[in-house]
Protein backbone atom coordinates (compact mmCIF):
# COMPACT_ATOMS: atom_id res chain seq x y z
CA UNK A 1 0.00 0.00 0.00
CA UNK A 2 1.55 3.29 -0.98
CA UNK A 3 0.86 6.73 1.07
CA UNK A 4 2.24 10.45 0.99
CA UNK A 5 2.58 11.47 4.00
CA UNK A 6 3.58 14.78 5.78
CA UNK A 7 6.35 13.35 7.64
CA UNK A 8 8.23 10.86 5.34
CA UNK A 9 6.95 11.58 1.89
CA UNK A 10 6.20 8.78 0.18
CA UNK A 11 5.90 5.42 1.78
CA UNK A 12 5.16 1.98 0.31
CA UNK A 13 4.11 -0.45 3.36
CA UNK A 14 3.51 -3.92 2.77
CA UNK A 15 0.16 -5.44 3.28
CA UNK A 16 0.89 -7.19 6.34
CA UNK A 17 2.79 -4.23 8.26
CA UNK A 18 -1.25 -2.29 7.89
CA UNK A 19 -2.66 -2.45 11.43
CA UNK A 20 -6.72 -2.21 11.66
CA UNK A 21 -8.21 0.12 14.06
CA UNK A 22 -11.65 -0.87 13.30
CA UNK A 23 -12.70 1.87 16.08
CA UNK A 24 -10.32 4.39 15.04
CA UNK A 25 -8.24 5.95 18.19
CA UNK A 26 -9.11 8.56 20.14
CA UNK A 27 -9.60 11.93 18.19
CA UNK A 28 -9.47 10.14 15.14
CA UNK A 29 -12.37 7.73 14.84
CA UNK A 30 -12.56 7.71 10.72
CA UNK A 31 -9.01 6.78 10.44
CA UNK A 32 -8.89 2.90 10.48
CA UNK A 33 -5.26 1.47 8.49
CA UNK A 34 -2.30 2.87 10.35
CA UNK A 35 1.79 1.23 10.35
CA UNK A 36 4.53 2.01 12.63
CA UNK A 37 7.69 3.70 11.61
CA UNK A 38 10.37 3.38 13.51
CA UNK A 39 14.38 3.72 12.88
CA UNK A 40 14.84 0.60 11.34
CA UNK A 41 18.41 0.49 12.24
CA UNK A 42 17.85 -0.55 15.61
CA UNK A 43 17.48 -4.18 16.58
CA UNK A 44 14.16 -3.77 18.80
CA UNK A 45 11.19 -1.37 18.43
CA UNK A 46 11.83 0.94 21.25
CA UNK A 47 11.94 4.35 21.95
CA UNK A 48 9.76 7.31 20.03
CA UNK A 49 8.17 5.34 16.83
CA UNK A 50 5.26 7.13 14.75
CA UNK A 51 1.94 5.28 14.41
CA UNK A 52 1.47 6.98 10.66
CA UNK A 53 -2.12 6.84 9.18
CA UNK A 54 -2.20 5.18 6.04
CA UNK A 55 -6.00 6.73 5.65
CA UNK A 56 -4.52 10.24 5.81
CA UNK A 57 -0.96 11.04 4.98
CA UNK A 58 -1.24 14.07 7.25
CA UNK A 59 -1.55 12.03 10.16
CA UNK A 60 1.24 10.78 12.14
CA UNK A 61 1.41 9.93 15.90
CA UNK A 62 4.56 9.15 17.97
CA UNK A 63 4.08 6.91 20.18
CA UNK A 64 5.98 4.41 22.40
CA UNK A 65 5.95 1.17 24.25
CA UNK A 66 5.15 2.22 27.80
CA UNK A 67 7.80 -0.89 28.96
CA UNK A 68 10.57 1.34 27.78
CA UNK A 69 9.68 3.73 30.79
CA UNK A 70 8.01 2.17 33.39
CA UNK A 71 8.64 -1.34 34.19
CA UNK A 72 5.82 -1.94 36.33
CA UNK A 73 3.01 -0.06 34.08
CA UNK A 74 0.40 -3.48 34.14
CA UNK A 75 -3.50 -1.83 33.44
CA UNK A 76 -6.41 -3.68 34.57
CA UNK A 77 -8.26 -4.33 31.48
CA UNK A 78 -11.95 -5.56 30.53
CA UNK A 79 -10.56 -8.04 27.96
CA UNK A 80 -14.64 -7.79 26.68
CA UNK A 81 -13.35 -4.68 25.12
CA UNK A 82 -10.52 -6.97 23.39
CA UNK A 83 -11.83 -10.30 21.68
CA UNK A 84 -12.21 -9.04 18.85
CA UNK A 85 -8.37 -8.71 18.46
CA UNK A 86 -8.32 -12.70 18.57
CA UNK A 87 -6.45 -14.50 21.31
CA UNK A 88 -3.73 -12.30 22.70
CA UNK A 89 -0.87 -13.81 24.13
CA UNK A 90 2.24 -12.43 25.56
CA UNK A 91 4.11 -12.85 22.48
CA UNK A 92 1.60 -11.69 20.10
CA UNK A 93 0.50 -8.54 21.95
CA UNK A 94 2.24 -4.83 21.83
CA UNK A 95 1.01 -2.08 23.64
CA UNK A 96 1.73 1.53 23.07
CA UNK A 97 0.62 4.69 24.35
CA UNK A 98 0.71 8.23 23.11
CA UNK A 99 3.19 10.98 23.33
CA UNK A 100 2.42 14.37 23.70
CA UNK A 101 4.99 16.90 22.68
CA UNK A 102 4.48 20.28 23.68
CA UNK A 103 6.25 23.61 22.47
CA UNK A 104 8.14 23.03 25.95
CA UNK A 105 10.21 19.93 25.59
CA UNK A 106 10.29 19.12 29.62
CA UNK A 107 6.85 18.95 29.46
CA UNK A 108 6.88 15.90 27.19
CA UNK A 109 4.35 12.86 28.60
CA UNK A 110 2.50 9.76 27.70
CA UNK A 111 -1.06 8.86 28.02
CA UNK A 112 -1.09 5.96 30.14
CA UNK A 113 -4.71 6.35 30.87
CA UNK A 114 -5.23 5.22 26.88
CA UNK A 115 -3.51 2.57 25.73
CA UNK A 116 -3.13 0.96 22.01
CA UNK A 117 -3.40 -2.75 22.33
CA UNK A 118 -2.11 -4.68 18.83
CA UNK A 119 -2.45 -7.82 18.10
CA UNK A 120 0.79 -8.43 15.87
CA UNK A 121 -0.60 -11.94 14.57
CA UNK A 122 -4.48 -10.32 13.53
CA UNK A 123 -2.81 -6.75 12.91
CA UNK A 124 -5.71 -5.72 14.76
CA UNK A 125 -5.40 -3.09 17.42
CA UNK A 126 -7.53 -0.53 19.47
CA UNK A 127 -7.24 1.70 21.93
CA UNK A 128 -9.04 1.45 25.33
CA UNK A 129 -9.38 3.65 28.55
CA UNK A 130 -7.80 1.52 31.40
CA UNK A 131 -9.94 1.62 34.74
CA UNK A 132 -6.73 2.21 36.47
CA UNK A 133 -5.86 5.04 38.01
CA UNK A 134 -3.22 6.30 35.33
CA UNK A 135 -2.47 9.64 34.29
CA UNK A 136 -3.48 10.97 30.52
CA UNK A 137 -0.10 13.35 31.30
CA UNK A 138 2.94 11.42 32.28
CA UNK A 139 5.59 13.56 31.86
CA UNK A 140 8.92 11.66 30.52
CA UNK A 141 11.41 14.04 30.06
CA UNK A 142 13.84 13.55 32.64
CA UNK A 143 13.25 9.79 32.26
CA UNK A 144 14.25 10.21 28.53
CA UNK A 145 16.97 13.35 29.23
CA UNK A 146 18.84 10.87 31.92
CA UNK A 147 18.32 7.46 30.57
CA UNK A 148 16.71 6.12 33.01
CA UNK A 149 13.85 4.43 31.04
CA UNK A 150 11.81 1.64 33.34
CA UNK A 151 11.87 3.64 36.37
CA UNK A 152 11.17 1.57 39.46
CA UNK A 153 13.04 -1.28 38.49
Amino acid sequence: MRANTRLFGEIEIEEEKIINMEQGIIGFPDLKQFTLIFDSERKEKSGIMWMQSMDDGEVSIPVMAPSDLIADYNPTVNYELLEFLGELTPENTYVLVTVTVPQKIEDISVNLKAPIIINMSTNKGCQIIVEDDYAVRHKIYDLIKDGKGKAGE
